[in-house]
């Protein structure tokens, strides 16, 4: 598994309001993209190192929304909302994430799920609203390494799933 990242260069319009990542996971291209559009899977683990989840509400559909609170290992809590703009299983999913469904700062991703062989690669592609927005994410909130830890506990989670169920070993009940 490799994890890029980059503020991007100047290739198109919002190169400078984006960040971009990527990693291969080691799993199939349906089981990585269930991990990120079920509830049960998101929550154990989406976030950086150390933070933890607890969902309010999720209903995974085009203008559905993910009402959620992340858990800083400071016992800090962030206030999150996530509505799905796109879903096109299991290549692409378009978001809208920010604090709240009126969130002026709320910032746009497009996950692309590619088969790489046997493995998957995903693309994460998020542009801010403003330059500005996007520096203070990456310099306050050190977006792109809690961006690369998120999809490192991501490629962590489907590689404890079982090859065909999407249970992860051990935890069946």
């Amino acid at each position: 598994m490799a994890t890029t990242s980059s503020g991007g260069e100047p290739e198109h319009a919002t190169a400078d309001r984006e960040i971009v990542m990527s990693r291969v996971i080691s799993a199939p291209q349906a089981l990585v993209f269930e991990a990120f559009t079920q509830v049960r899977h998101l929550s154990r683990w989406w976030g950086p190192e150390g933070f933890s989840t607890t969902t309010r509400s999720f209903e995974f559909r085009v203008g559905g929304a993910w009402d959620f609170v992340m858990h800083g290992p400071d016992g800090t809590d962030y206030q999150e909302w996530i509505t799905w703009r796109e879903i096109v299983p299991p290549e692409r999913i378009t978001m809208l994430h920010g604090e709240s469904r009126d969130d002026p700062n709320a910032f746009e991703s497009v996950l692309a799920f590619e088969p790489a062989g046997d493995e998957t690669r995903i693309v994460m592609r998020t542009v801010f609203p403003t330059k500005e927005l996007r520096d203070e994410a990456v310099e306050k909130y050190h977006a792109i390494e809690g961006g690369e830890q998120t999809l490192h506990n991501l490629a962590v989670y489907v590689a404890e799933l079982s090859p065909n169920e999407t249970t992860p070993i051990g935890t069946e009940s």
